[in-house]
């Protein structure tokens, strides 16, 4: 029996979810298919012995504000789904400089740059900042949004019709390169080069040659502001997942968890449904996929498809990860920050492997995510980890066991500069690999997603040569991050529901 629906999601990640969102708001037949026994993709939470884990992202901004030029704080308004939020305005560091703590927003980061090295540097800092001043706000001026479903390509009605973007219009050009020719016209000073190529690193797992710019302004424009801070969501990333599915059925959308697919089902060059492994068979109007570029390219046949599926399969991919949950006693911790971020050697390169470290510790700002007296902790090496170190082996094997906790020595050696018996703390320890990652997310080499330059040009778009087949998430543009995959749903959802449906959307939130 084939069951018919109008729009079939692959996969409930951010961008998924979004997208599905949107559809059911505006009247749409909704079925979003997760593989994984819980929704969020990379975003998920899951619970340990009464630790409340999250499984992804850990830095988020632009949700606790309105107006706010984040697409996901967007789509939540929309939705009618608020969510609440902690801010923090600063975060410690362990570089090669020190052990420093960093305030969010330029007065804090420019007393650490005045305390290291000195006026000359901040003055420098201070004209970079003015620099980005104008690409930010053009950036700003043209919410992700409101882009058509071609994205910055199908940019010309926009541009014409929206006195808005006229005085941006010197600025705009800046928006869809790399972000390292903006930083080499304004920086020398070593340690301001090496912060903005960490940041680069942790927003998009590549560094500033091959960031792109409109990303990279827009954080910085939110981050020059007085009043900036960052903000996390109560409940962690699955807080934010369940607003998403909350927002989905409410508008008589469709969750199903446990669906692992065999194939999307076409008729010619047009999709006309998917097949799980059980055999079942789903028909459709139109299928969104939320899976990866080489997941989605798999799923289809080559008779018809073969080189557009073959470029997908060919897509360079991010590093992997080495991952650490742990559940700890939190006696004495009180001056813990809920991140901290460790590079090792900055002449290594920001990109290799274990020479960069992100912390989490939710629970100093969400006590609920841990039981009482304790903490719980999320570490990542975020891209680094090379594929090539797991591919021949197996999970669960003793090989496999040494060299996971060979490879994961890097987090206790971080974590134990900052709690020295951490070990003899902890009641839950979990040492997650890329083979983990793999696993978990159905991602291919437990990738962070595709290595696409910026200096190469852009993400390829929601659109795809089948008809009736969308794409949408990391794989797409504008990228990789939770801002990027939610502006990519909205995109998927527009090409679905339409110009009306999208001004109808704008005008609700006032872009």
């Amino acid at each position: 029996m084939t069951t018919k629906t109008e729009v079939i999601v692959i996969g409930s990640g951010i961008g998924g979810l979004c997208c599905a969102a949107l559809c059911a708001r505006a009247g749409h037949e909704v079925l979003v298919l997760e593989a994984h026994g819980a929704p969020g993709g990379a975003a998920h939470g899951f619970q340990r012995q009464g630790y409340h884990f999250e499984s992804g992202p850990s830095l988020w901004s632009g949700l606790g504000r309105w107006p706010s030029n984040n697409p996901l704080a967007q789509i939540l308004r929309a939705l009618d789904e608020p969510i609440e939020v902690m801010s923090y305005r600063d975060w410690d560091v362990l570089f090669p400089e020190g052990h420093l703590r960093i305030g969010v927003g330029a007065d804090g980061f420019e007393q650490v740059v005045q305390q290291l090295r000195g006026d000359a540097a901040v003055e420098e800092w201070r004209r970079f900042a003015r620099t980005l001043q104008p690409i930010a706000a053009a950036a700003d001026a043209l919410p992700l949004l409101a882009l058509p479903p071609a994205g910055i390509n199908g940019l010309g009605p926009l541009l014409k019709r929206s006195g808005r973007l006229l005085p941006h219009l010197p600025a705009l050009r800046h928006l869809s390169g790399a972000f390292a020719p903006l930083v080499d016209r304004q920086l020398t000073d070593p340690f301001l080069r090496h912060w903005v190529d960490l940041l680069c690193f942790l927003i998009s797992g590549m560094p500033m040659a091959d960031t792109n710019a409109a990303a990279m302004a827009t954080l910085f424009g939110e981050w020059f502001d007085p009043e900036a801070c960052l903000d996390f969501p109560k409940g962690g990333s699955a807080g934010v997942v369940n607003a998403l599915v909350r927002g989905l059925q409410k508008h008589g959308g469709t969750l199903r968890l446990g669906a692992r697919f065999k194939q999307i089902r076409l008729d010619g060059d047009r999709v006309i449904g998917v097949e799980l492994t059980n055999g079942e068979q789903l028909d459709a109007d139109h299928v969104v996929s939320n899976a990866d570029a080489w997941s989605t390219a798999a799923l289809l046949p080559e008779k018809g498809t073969s080189r557009w599926r073959q470029e997908r399969l060919n897509t360079p991919a991010c590093g992997s990860f080495l991952h650490l949950h742990l559940g700890f006693d939190a006696a004495g911790l009180d001056d813990l920050p809920i991140h901290t971020v460790w590079v090792g050697d900055w002449e290594r390169g920001i990109t290799a492997e274990r020479n960069a470290v992100v912390v989490s510790v939710p629970s100093v700002l969400d006590p609920a995510m841990a039981p009482p007296g304790q903490h719980v902790l999320h570490a990542y090496t975020p891209a680094n980890e090379p594929w090539e170190h797991w591919s021949g082996l197996e999970r669960s094997t003793p090989e496999y066991d040494r060299q996971r906790a060979d490879r994961c020595g890097v987090f206790w050696h971080v974590l134990e500069q900052r709690i020295p018996d951490l070990r003899s703390r902890c009641r839950v320890v979990m040492e997650g690999t890329p083979l983990t990652h793999r696993h978990y997310l159905s991602v291919h080499h437990g990738s962070y997603g595709p290595a696409l330059s910026a200096a190469r040009g852009l993400f390829p778009g929601v659109q795809t040569p089948v008809e009736g087949l969308l794409q949408c998430g990391a794989s797409t543009f504008p990228g990789i991050g939770i801002p990027p995959v939610a502006a990519s749903g909205a995109m998927a959802a527009h090409a679905i529901t339409g110009k009306k449906a999208q001004s109808e959307l704008l005008e609700s939130l006032g872009l």
